[in-house]
């Protein structure tokens, strides 16, 4: 069974990404670090115990990686925006066996004491226009283990693409919270936060 893991905001810089969700849901972010593989960086919010919400972007200390970055940074212009969601299975190289072509392979990484592999497209793009979540499997500890709870949790996860229907029926997660409307591909998340019920899109 897959689990949603963790809910991915893209932007060109991560303080510009960091302050846009802070004055988006009022609460402010944790540090996160670094992912030498990819030439990138985060911020992290937690969502409860089992959930958390990344900012990510382009790391312009590190070294260009030698392959297109996860989440299709290399071309990601416009405003921080919600980008992507990872769904966390317990066995990753078992789940890509007969995985949605495209959805990655497997690839282990690692940020301080974390431990994780995850599928990571080797054209850095995602099914269905990256609504299609990225899968993760952790091997250990999690961020969500650590994070200090921010009062913030998860009311629904919005996916808009075309082919909502097939896609629906493709990712294994039974999660009411999780919804696939037609219309262009979107994500939108409903938080409820310590200042009342705000949106991320």
């Amino acid at each position: 069974m897959w689990r949603l893991d963790h809910l991915a905001v893209s932007c060109t810089t991560l303080p510009e990404g960091a302050k846009a969700v802070a004055d988006a849901l009022g609460v402010r972010l944790e540090p996160g670090g670094q992912h030498p593989l990819m030439g990138t960086h985060n911020r992290l919010l937690s969502l409860g115990p089992d959930e958390y919400l990344e900012v990510i972007a382009i790391n312009p200390e590190a070294p260009p990686p030698g392959r297109p970055r996860w989440f299709r940074l290399d071309g990601f212009q416009g405003r921080p925006r919600l980008t992507n969601w990872v769904a966390r299975v317990d066995d990753l190289e078992a789940t890509l066996v007969d995985a949605v072509p495209g959805t990655g392979r497997a690839t282990d990484l690692a940020r301080g004491d974390f431990r994780w592999r995850m599928a990571v497209p080797d054209d850095g793009c995602l099914p269905f226009d990256d609504a299609h979540p990225a899968l993760i499997e952790w091997q250990g500890l999690k961020p969500q283990d650590r994070l200090p709870d921010a009062g913030c949790r998860l009311e629904r996860l919005e996916i808009a693409h075309p082919d909502a229907d097939r896609l629906r029926q493709l990712v294994r997660l039974a999660d009411r919270r999780i919804v696939f409307v037609p219309g262009s591909k979107a994500l939108r998340a409903t938080i409820l936060t310590p200042q009342g019920v705000r949106v991320l899109q």
